[in-house]
């Protein structure tokens, strides 16, 4: 008598545990399984398969036991039931499976997982398809039950009982359209399999694995100290014949005719011996303990399907609302530590108040460091987490890629297989048609070929069938670890998100610390001195080491420095501030704005004038798509200027001879943008592109030929468009037709029109911040004169100056004066707050470097500065320009009274009045 296997592996230990056990007692509620159709398929899967391996002399099928393990999804196998330990075991969470009807072996098919291929018999045809059908199951089970991170605890519920038990159905039901469901073999597979006896082998040894050598002796070790135990107690043979009498359950009890225990009613145990007092009891009760585990008899094989998926999906919706009450738990105890932390920064903030001595604040502010200290703590652990769920996604990528890459291969075998299924159909139908009657041999060899070819054809039909539904399931697996694999980079990107955000407010704490202290701080204010140097330390390397979703490196795509390295400490510590919250901002979007806007710009599929590029081009152009668009912006802004050959001629001409603006033009070169790479590298091409770009510019507008800030513009458009004739087209447009005439003339007639436009547009839009700065006498000019000369190439980050000339290339010098107003109304409470002039001015000189969130600047400069007609826009520049013009003749006519009367004086200056110079001599 043989003992029963155990057919699941665990999936906490590192070896499955004893498969070596005990009979069961059927419960009373079972004995009704014998009338089951024999079509029900058994909870757990397991029976004998050869598999095909080894090497050398030893090379051939060998039979090994398989047993199904559903919490891990692997498929063990070992040698016979009874052994204790499997030899290997075949991970089915990521394997396709593949069946071979033109092998020479029949009941042949393949497991294919990315590590290598494994390739089964079973006994029959139908044996095959049986396993095909319920590993094809069970790997959907393992892919279709609840994730293990949820996004929302709303996600989390989705994948309880009844809904788990709901799409198990749908996709049994999907499946039944392709290949209709094998009914159980009987006596092949699950505990019918594990009663019969091993299959014979051609010899012992060609059936041991020598690759496992190790595991086939602790099993056989084991079944030999199991068999002495037995022999010990003294009642082996006793306990086997008992053991015949009460094994075989639901669907086995009808096969076993000389069972003695009526159905419904529990067997008497056989009499237990007088333990010796010799003899410890452990040897009795470890074979009880191992019965436990087998799944076969503790499940009841003779219980209704539909009653036992009821108790799955109730116990499982027990265990979802268990977890979901144990996380509502961990969230009020999370609130209840917010809650006192709140308290805690509310008494703190209190007792530094009423502090008597600075000897008690310094102790409150030192108190104030340690939890700052663990905040640092708490986002290293953070970051840890963000690290692990990278690599978890890069797992699953790659994971997705080779299912698709077995998913493509099915399809090409499938393609190659129908063509063969079309060419003998082909070949029997012309074969049937021919008029001529053969002899009577010759008429029975054809009846017999035509039979075998029709057995192919149902063959190939059923192979044709399964295929289309593996590649039917593979397809959604992929699909749902698409979405799970999307899931993460969302999640690690809010978390990478909220780690900037820590740190910039952590870096905001200590410049306020910092200026709080003052120079009387002492010993701690060289601690916070010293805080301050180590969060200044950039280090640019550390994106490089691990994988990151938008990682804050030294320089940004088009090789402006993050941050810049400014020579007071202040600004420098303001500067990594705002590259932090810049960071968190682009993170924030990436999934809610950046990914939609990408796909709409994916979809465009040519650039015509609409309203919805209007707004796309607000929106911002996404980087791979920007050097495309502002070519065809500036396109239409000179193709009626532009000439084939132009741009060679002009560099031709300055190469000829020198332009009284070369000089000029060298000396700006460096001074244009030193916080870029690309214009401050020795080794960099792109200085020498400005230079053409300017030079060929002079010699195209002889009227302006080079004025400070045309160096700016043409740099901006040579770092987004790359190539120098289309950065120089960008500056033509620029001057030419989108700015006003004159805005670069000598005496800047247009640029000074602009400023006053501006100033009455920002007394009707902003009339408090007008109010205030008039009360001190702010002259913002200053300031703005230089925005709109270069078009916020000096004053704005690179990701907020691109998108504002995204929309600039497009609709002209409206969206200039839009942000310009949008700055100041983004800064408005900040201005509103100084109350001394000088204050202003410094304020004023750096405010729009701390701009961080793009998305707000753009709702105000279109949103809350409208109505902004360009009607009314172009009726001031008029007003303005007649009143500039008016004054500019009144000055000339000052400074022509003026040159007349000196002029006059001069005539009779006294010898005592002649300046040192005229009086010199040759002496």
């Amino acid at each position: 008598m043989q003992k029963d296997p155990e057919c699941t592996s665990p999936s906490e230990s590192t070896q499955p545990p004893s498969s070596a056990r005990e009979p069961e007692v059927v419960p009373p509620g079972d004995a009704e399984g014998c009338a089951r159709p024999q079509d029900t398929v058994p909870k757990k899967l397991c029976g004998y398969l050869s598999k095909f391996g080894g090497k050398g002399p030893i090379k051939g099928w060998k039979c090994r036991w398989f047993f199904y393990d559903e919490k891990k999804c692997h498929l063990y196998y070992s040698r016979t039931a009874q052994d204790a330990n499997p030899l290997d075991s075949i991970d089915l969470s990521s394997a396709v499976f593949d069946c071979k009807v033109d092998a020479e072996d029949e009941g042949t098919f393949e497991v294919k997982t990315p590590n290598r291929v494994i390739t089964l018999k079973a006994a029959t045809k139908q044996v095959m398809l049986y396993w095909l059908q319920q590993l094809q199951m069970k790997r959907w089970e393992f892919h279709n039950s609840p994730p293990a991170l949820p996004v929302t605890p709303a996600a989390g519920l989705s994948g309880n009982g009844p809904t788990l038990h709901l799409n198990l159905e749908q996709e049994e039901a999907e499946l039944e359209e392709f290949l209709c469901p094998v009914k159980t073999p009987i006596g092949l597979v699950g505990a019918a399999a594990a009663l019969q006896p091993v299959p014979a082998m051609p010899s012992a040894l060609q059936n041991i694995s020598l690759k496992h050598l190790g595991t086939e002796i602790q099993n056989t070790m084991h079944n030999i100290r199991g068999n002495k135990q037995a022999q010990a107690i003294g009642h082996g043979p006793l306990m086997e014949e008992s053991s015949q009498g009460v094994e075989p359950q639901g669907g086995e009890q009808s096969s076993t005719s000389d069972t003695s225990t009526p159905a419904g009613k529990e067997p008497e145990e056989p009499p237990k011996p007088t333990p010796r007092p010799s003899l410890p009891s452990s040897p009795i009760q470890k074979p009880k303990r191992q019965s436990n585990t087998f799944p076969f008899f503790s499940d009841g094989l003779a219980r209704s399907r539909t009653a036992q998926e009821k108790v799955a999906a109730l116990e499982q919706q027990v265990l979802m609302l268990t977890e979901e009450l144990k996380s509502q738990k961990e969230l009020v105890i999370i609130l209840h530590k917010a809650l006192e932390a709140a308290q805690q920064e509310k008494r703190a903030s209190s007792a530094y108040l009423a502090a008597a001595e600075d000897k008690d604040r310094l102790e409150l502010v030192r108190h104030k460091v340690r939890q700052i200290a663990e905040l640092t703590q708490r986002v290293e652990t953070l970051e840890q987490d963000r690290e692990r769920l990278v690599h978890e996604a890069g797992l699953l990528e790659q994971q997705v890629q080779e299912l698709q890459q077995h998913v493509q291969l099915l399809m090409d075998k499938n393609q190659a297989k129908q063509q063969v299924i079309c060419k003998l159909s082909q070949k029997l139908t012309e074969d049937l048609a021919q008029p001529e009657q053969p002899a009577d041999g010759d008429f029975l060899s054809q009846q017999e070929r035509i039979e075998h070819l029709k057995d192919d054809m149902e063959a190939y039909r059923t192979q044709n069938r399964f295929l289309n539904s593996e590649i039917h399931q593979v397809t959604k697996i992929w699909r749902k670890v698409a979405e799970k694999e999307k899931a993460l980079l969302t999640k690690c990107a809010y978390l990478q998100a909220r780690n900037c955000q820590v740190e910039s407010k952590y870096l905001a704490g200590l410049r306020r610390l910092q200026e709080a202290a003052g120079a009387e701080a002492g010993g701690f204010s060289e601690l916070l001195q010293q805080l301050v140097q180590e969060a200044l330390q950039w280090e640019a390397g550390e994106a490089s080491g691990s994988v990151e979703l938008r990682p804050i490196s030294e320089y940004d795509d088009y090789g402006f420095l993050t941050v810049p390295d400014y020579e007071v400490e202040d600004l420098k510590l303001l500067a990594k501030i705002q590259a932090l919250e810049v960071c968190s901002h682009q993170l924030l979007a990436l999934e809610a704005v950046e990914r939609p806007l990408r796909e709409r710009w994916a979809a465009l599929t040519e650039l015509a004038p609409s309203a919805e590029l209007k707004q796309l081009l607000r929106a911002g152009v996404p980087r791979e798509h920007r050097a495309h668009v502002w070519r065809w912006l500036v396109h239409r802004r000179v193709r009626h200027l532009h000439s084939p050959g132009c741009y060679q001629e002009l560099l031709a001409r300055g190469r000829a001879c020198e332009h009284p603006a070369a000089r000029q033009i060298e000396l700006d070169l460096n001074r244009t943008f030193p916080t870029n790479k690309h214009f401050t590298c020795p080794t960099s091409s792109f200085p020498d592109k400005l230079r053409r770009v300017l030079l060929a510019f002079s010699w195209q507008n002889p009227t302006i030929g080079y004025c400070q800030g045309l160096n700016r513009l043409a740099a901006i458009a040579l770092l987004v468009l790359e190539d120098e004739e289309s950065a120089f087209w960008c500056l033509v447009a620029i001057v030419e037709t989108i700015l006003p005439a004159e805005y670069y003339s000598k005496t800047l007639t247009a640029s000074q029109v602009d400023q006053r436009v501006l100033r009455d547009l920002l007394s009707e839009k902003l009339p408090r911040l007008t109010a205030h700065l008039g009360q001190h006498h702010i002259d913002l000019s200053l300031i703005t004169f230089n925005w709109f000369l270069v078009v916020f190439a000096d004053s704005l980050i690179s990701d907020i100056l691109l998108r504002v000339w995204d929309a600039f290339l497009y609709e002209g010098t409206k969206v200039v004066f839009r942000y310009a107003l949008a700055i100041f109304k983004y800064n408005e409470e900040e201005i509103l707050r100084l109350q001394d002039s000088l204050e202003i001015y410094q304020y004023l000189r750096f405010f729009t470097k701390t701009i961080c969130d793009s998305r707000k600047l753009m709702s105000i400069a279109f949103n809350d500065m409208n109505p902004f007609p360009m009607k009314q826009l172009r009726q001031l520049r008029a007003v303005h320009r007649e009143r500039l013009e008016a004054e500019l003749r009144e000055l000339e006519v000052l400074k022509a009274e003026y040159l007349e009367r000196r002029a006059s004086r001069g005539r009779a200056v006294p010898e005592s009045c002649v300046s040192e110079d005229e009086g010199e001599g040759d002496g």
